[in-house]
């Protein structure tokens, strides 16, 4: 199969669920300086029941946004609330390294403790939010261009390679 002719331009955002639009407002506008965008409070028709929500829009530097959903109901919030999830599930935020430096600072500063992870072709700095959504803001390494491109040539033998049991790693930048 051939790839998109036109692939997709951004993430336009991701949604999770939140159990209190106030908390979250606090950890990613007062916490992490991430401005709100939006707020809609909509009546929406899902599987044939009637649904009140609110979706608040968090937004990012290219537009794009994370997006979360609180319901009127109850019992639809529970049925639908997120669980929360291992490391492996996250949102990675690309960031420059001033940014990633100012949100630990503000992470300390509210008594939160991130956690940093150098995966050799970018720095990451990881904290869980409020609602269990593991966020990760990345630094990619200064020659990422030239890391990635090398990827990217052997994307699908690398692939191949692990789909028949290969683990030696392709990742030379990495600290052991």
């Amino acid at each position: 199969m051939s790839e998109l002719k036109q692939l997709p331009l951004r993430l336009h955002h991701h949604a999770y669920t939140t159990d209190d639009h106030e908390i979250n407002r606090r950890f990613y506008e007062d916490v992490l300086g991430l401005p709100l965008k939006a707020m809609w409070i909509e009546h929406e028709v899902i599987d044939g029941e009637d649904v009140d929500l609110g979706h608040a829009f968090y937004g990012l530097g290219d537009g794009s946004s994370l997006a979360f959903f609180n319901f009127s109901d109850p019992e639809k919030q529970r049925q639908w609330k997120a669980k929360e999830q291992s490391l492996f599930i996250h949102i990675s935020l690309l960031v420059e390294a001033s940014t990633q430096n100012e949100i630990e600072q503000r992470l300390i500063a509210a008594d939160l403790k991130p956690f940093k992870m150098n995966h050799g072709f970018c720095q990451s700095l990881y904290i869980r939010d409020p609602n269990g959504l593991m966020l990760e803001f990345t630094v990619d390494h200064e020659n990422a261009d030239t890391m990635y491109a090398q990827r990217a040539a052997s994307a699908s033998h690398d692939l191949d390679r692990w789909i028949r049991g290969d683990r030696v790693t392709n990742n030379p930048w990495r600290e052991s």
